[in-house]
């Protein structure tokens, strides 16, 4: 594969904000609704006062053991060790890139947080030493909510996989985040179907879509299980967010496109498709943005 001769690429310069300057700007705004891309598919959503993080993954390699496999090629927005306290743990699936041991296993106020995810993930989680009454499995199109936020699980084209025997053992699911203000949409990783009209129409319309845009070469193989930058802006359109927002590209190479095309394709095919400027959000890795 084409991914294997792919050397780190050369980012621009503004693609990544200094640790400390996206520290500075996130406490700036902590008494506004935001979101900020911590890179991957790992961002902290606040919603009055509250803070979310999703599919945490903050280390240098997606995979059971440190130093191998998937490497980072840009740095997490922040370490472990700066992240405010999280309230609220989502998790879209059990794949390194999306749910990283190190990672859950060392967020600072981990007695905490209540941990949403896919039915049968909670196991892992109490391996790292959550309990279980932190713990809150959904199955596809189930609640949990927690004071004025309210989780509900969706489900998504896609699988699950932690190691050689644990074939599709636990659930996958994207998730739908909403309070009395916003309302958001969280893919996780998910290929493209005939669901998404019926989740906009059901559950939509969707203030953001926070959409995965990479590893979707080569497509034959790829795209069963995610997203190309078309399909995403697709699945925006379906889900009649106003305001789309890329992930899941520009952290590791895991497919064959080059590894700083997807938002290239993204902002393109969301241009043809007349969704206007101050809709299309592809953010810097450590960048915070109100809601």
């Amino acid at each position: 594969m084409r991914r294997l001769f792919y050397l780190p690429p050369t980012l621009p310069e503004s693609f990544v904000v200094p640790s400390q300057e996206a520290l500075l700007t996130y406490y700036h705004l902590e008494e506004e609704n935001t979101i900020t891309w911590l890179g991957h598919s790992t961002f902290l959503i606040k919603l009055n006062g509250k803070t979310i993080l999703t599919d945490p993954f903050l280390t240098s390699h997606a995979s059971p053991i440190p130093g191998v496999g998937p490497k980072r090629f840009s740095p997490p927005g922040l370490p472990i060790a700066d992240l405010p306290r999280i309230d609220m743990l989502v998790v879209s699936h059990d794949h390194y890139d999306h749910c990283d041991a190190r990672t859950i296993a060392h967020l600072p106020n981990k007695s905490d947080i209540q941990v949403v995810v896919p039915l049968r993930l909670g196991k892992l989680f109490r391996k790292y030493g959550y309990k279980k009454k932190q713990i809150h499995e959904l199955d596809w199109y189930e609640t949990w909510s927690h004071e004025d936020i309210t989780i509900r699980a969706l489900p998504a084209y896609h699988y699950s996989k932690r190691h050689l025997f644990t074939h599709n053992t636990s659930l996958w699911a994207a998730f739908s985040i909403h309070n009395h203000q916003k309302k958001l949409y969280f893919s996780g990783d998910t290929g493209y179907g005939t669901l998404f009209p019926e989740l906009g129409d059901n559950f939509g319309p969707f203030d953001y879509a926070l959409l995965s845009i990479g590893s979707y070469e080569p497509p034959d193989f790829m795209l069963a299980g995610h997203l190309s930058p078309e399909q995403a802006v697709q699945v925006g359109i379906d889900l009649r967010a106003k305001t789309l927002v890329a992930m899941h590209w520009g952290t590791l190479i895991l497919s064959d496109e080059p590894p700083l095309e997807p938002p290239l394709r993204f902002y393109h095919a969301a241009q043809m498709a007349q969704i206007p400027y101050h809709g299309i959000w592809i953010l810097n890795i450590g960048e915070t943005r109100k809601l």
